[in-house]
């Protein structure tokens, strides 16, 4: 944690309460494994009952979450970020979305991991009469689709962990497999887990840090796809290579700015 610290017992604004909500959120934001309690009431210099009702708080309206007795940032902050993330992953991705669906006239999706759900952004819809349709914004189970498993698989080793401790009649030995051939070929599969007859290929988006940001996915009937799902992958990863260098574009112009 270091030796930062930040009295605040005493201010000038005579807005104690929200300056000790704002140097939780950073200081716990900023920390790449979370902050005990112990450490936040030193940093804050606060009694520890007073800040330990802060997180309490924060963590009702889920702004923070705790995890193996430290605080995270929690789902609810990551909602109130979406929309202007989110805003901007569809405008960069969009084009490719739609090439992808008319090359291969199968429906094609925009996904993100909002929490720990997965919810779909953009879609563009098959042109057969039979297809697939993504109920946007709905929320999903990460480990059985295709983003969620490559945000799983990008993301940190604990995360994975947990998701696996909380899996009840999945076949953990496949699931890795899965989660593995995301890490090791940039794709993740899903051959019927969510929907009967449906399949999809998905590859991630990442931004300038190297952080899974979104997915691009391929949906469509196992009939028609099941034997495309390499030739799709290859077209799928490409896509998403040249979407992630936008980003990491846009991403240093907002540095520099």
């Amino acid at each position: 944690m270091g030796t930062v610290s930040a009295d605040l017992s005493v201010s000038g604004t005579g807005h104690r309460g929200v300056e000790r909500i704002a140097f939780i959120l950073e200081t716990v934001a900023a920390s790449e494994h979370g902050v005990r309690l112990a450490e936040m009431t030193a940093l804050l210099g606060a009694p520890r009952s007073s800040v330990h009702s802060l997180l309490r708080g924060l963590v009702a309206v889920s702004y923070l979450t705790v995890r193996d007795n430290r605080y995270v940032i929690g789902p609810g902050i990551q909602r109130l970020l979406a929309p202007h993330r989110n805003a901007t992953v569809v405008e960069a991705a969009r084009d490719e979305i739609e090439a992808l669906s008319q090359k291969f006239d199968e429906t094609t999706l925009l996904g993100t991991m909002i929490g720990d759900q997965v919810v779909y952004l953009y879609q563009v819809e098959s042109r057969q009469s039979i297809h697939y349709t993504a109920k946007l914004g709905e929320p999903r189970p990460a480990y059985a689709t295709t983003t969620g498993k490559l945000f799983l698989a990008g993301g940190p080793e604990d995360e994975l962990e947990r998701v696996r401790r909380r899996l009840v009649g999945v076949d953990l030995s496949d699931f890795d497999a899965q989660i593995h051939t995301a890490q090791t070929t940039g794709l993740a599969y899903n051959r019927e887990e969510t929907v009967r007859g449906v399949t999809a290929v998905a590859a991630a988006l990442h931004d300038r840090s190297g952080s899974v940001v979104a997915s691009i996915a391929v949906v469509g009937p196992v009939y028609r796809m099941g034997d495309r799902l390499e030739e799709m992958g290859a077209e799928v990863r490409a896509a998403a290579s040249r979407v992630s260098y936008r980003l990491a574009a846009i991403d240093h112009e907002v540095a520099v700015s």
